[in-house]
């Protein structure tokens, strides 16, 4: 169990910044005191998909892995945008992977129990639109038992499916972990609960954090379709007009809730798609205060970051982490920084 592992562990740190950029050493177990009563904390409740599939592509017999990458339409698992990589697994360093064998519209994948169809190509060869054939409930079936939750080569264990859900994960949307969960468990939201810190959740598709390729990862994060609750629309709202801050659990709801937002203030509840990159330049209207993950410059997740606070407070941010030996990646050291005054 890694994710449970780690979730649990008692050395977990958390870096605490201020919105006047004031640094603060705690244990992540420190959450459970953490936020002010009226705060609201929102956290994306999907569940990871298994989305890597091996198998081989028919005209030429060559191995390939499939990355099931976006969803074309929201929550049909007969068709999806994916990534394709040649020989190799998740031991090896996706930069380092071999392209896939070279890809035609209507060519045939063999993956296990499933025959996909390349419907598609895309502006990258790696870059696709898959279709399965067969029904929604046979094509889930499939993917539960073929399929495995994508990984990377820092992770040396296997993965198996519940190492990447979350506490609170329930229908299955993601294409990657939203990790920033991990940090979540019943103590903390009980504990939170009796202070007067409010939850709620949304839905949304975290997609895959790294193509192997550089230039195609400066398009991450893809389009990324949500689902905002009324009742949490409604929660955003009582907080926001009781002075509460809205506190992020991950970037997915940062982006979800930064997309869903009206001109007036307000949160729309319902579906829809995430487009683009928060950055820099991105006003943020919705959000006071991001829990993440250690994210390195560079990264769409750090830039984010650019968002809440100015190029000062991250410079020290990375600082302290890098000093301080926090660890990097879905199942590593976590971090809460408040939007910053200038921001």
């Amino acid at each position: 169990m890694i994710a449970a592992d780690q979730l649990e562990r008692q050395t977990a740190k958390l870096l605490a910044i201020s919105a006047d950029g004031t640094t603060r050493h705690l244990q992540r177990t420190d959450l459970a005191a953490l936020f002010r009563p009226g705060d609201l904390v929102v956290a994306n409740d999907a569940a990871t998909l298994p989305a890597s599939l091996h198998g081989r592509h028919c005209a030429t017999n060559e191995p390939i892995e499939i990355r099931l990458a976006g969803w074309i339409c929201a929550g049909d698992p007969t068709r999806f945008i994916a990534l394709a990589f040649g020989a190799g697994d998740c031991r090896m360093r996706t930069e380092d992977r071999a392209p896939p064998p070279p890809l035609s519209a209507g060519d045939r994948l063999a993956l296990g129990p499933f025959i996909a169809i390349v419907e598609h190509l895309l502006d990258h060869p790696r870059l696709f639109e898959l279709r399965f054939l067969g029904d929604r409930r046979t094509i889930l079936a499939g993917l539960a038992h073929h399929g495995r939750p994508i990984q990377y080569a820092h992770v040396a264990e296997r993965l198996v499916l519940w190492d990447v859900w979350t506490r609170i994960a329930t229908e299955p949307f993601a294409f990657e972990p939203p990790s920033a969960g991990f940090s979540l468990n019943w103590h903390t939201l009980a504990a939170w609960q009796r202070r007067g810190v409010k939850f709620a959740t949304l839905t949304h598709a975290a997609g895959i954090s790294s193509t192997g390729d550089p230039v195609l990862d400066l398009r991450l994060p893809f389009d990324e379709p949500y689902r905002i609750p009324l009742r949490t629309a409604k929660a955003i709202a009582r907080a926001k007009a009781a002075g509460g801050r809205i506190i992020a659990i991950g970037t997915t709801v940062v982006r979800a809730l930064e997309s869903a937002v009206e001109t007036d203030g307000s949160i729309c509840p319902g579906d829809g798609i995430a487009h683009g990159r928060i950055g820099r330049k991105t006003p943020l209207r919705v959000v006071d205060a991001i829990l993440t993950g250690v994210h390195m410059p560079g990264e769409s997740h750090f830039e984010l970051l650019r968002a809440f606070a100015d190029d000062k407070v991250l410079d020290r941010m990375s600082a302290e982490l890098a000093k301080n030996g926090y660890q990097p990646h879905e199942f590593g050291d976590s971090v809460i920084l408040e939007r910053h005054l200038s921001a």
